[in-house]
């Protein structure tokens, strides 16, 4: 075989496909939780953090002291932007929420989806197999 018809087989084989699948839904659902976190859940925490922005919080290493990170960045100075670690944390945890809740609701589908396990048919009865050997008795007795 050439090396294209190898290739080709590779990328159509069900895990190569059922991959590619997961990463555009990936892609897709990254798109809506990062609006949700945001366009929704960073406006509701700044309210009740007081209008905090947590990415413009940073400590300057030059001990010098900066109205704002971008005026500590005009000045070249090394900063530490812990408030990129905080809005990243944040975030963390809010899509590891949605993922949760996600995965929680699709399992409680699957769930519903399941059959019933079907019963086993019945086999005969006691008085039933007793009956058969009775009868199975008289018939060799003749």
């Amino acid at each position: 075989m050439s090396f294209f018809s190898d290739f080709k087989k590779f990328l159509m084989k069900g895990d190569i496909v059922a991959l590619a699948t997961a990463v555009v839904i990936g892609a897709a659902f990254k798109t809506i939780v990062d609006s949700v976190v945001k366009d929704v859940i960073t406006p509701i925490i700044g309210l009740l953090t007081g209008g905090v922005d947590f990415t413009k919080k940073f400590i300057s290493l030059d001990g010098e002291t900066y109205a704002s990170l971008e005026a500590a960045r005009e000045a070249k100075a090394a900063v530490i932007t812990y408030g990129n670690l905080i809005q990243a944390m944040i975030n963390f945890v809010i899509v590891g929420l949605f993922i949760f809740l996600f995965l929680r609701a699709y399992e409680k589908t699957k769930k519903k989806e399941d059959p019933k396990p079907v019963a086993a048919p019945k086999g005969p009865t006691q008085e039933e197999l007793l009956a058969e050997i009775r009868d199975e008795l008289k018939k060799q007795n003749k």
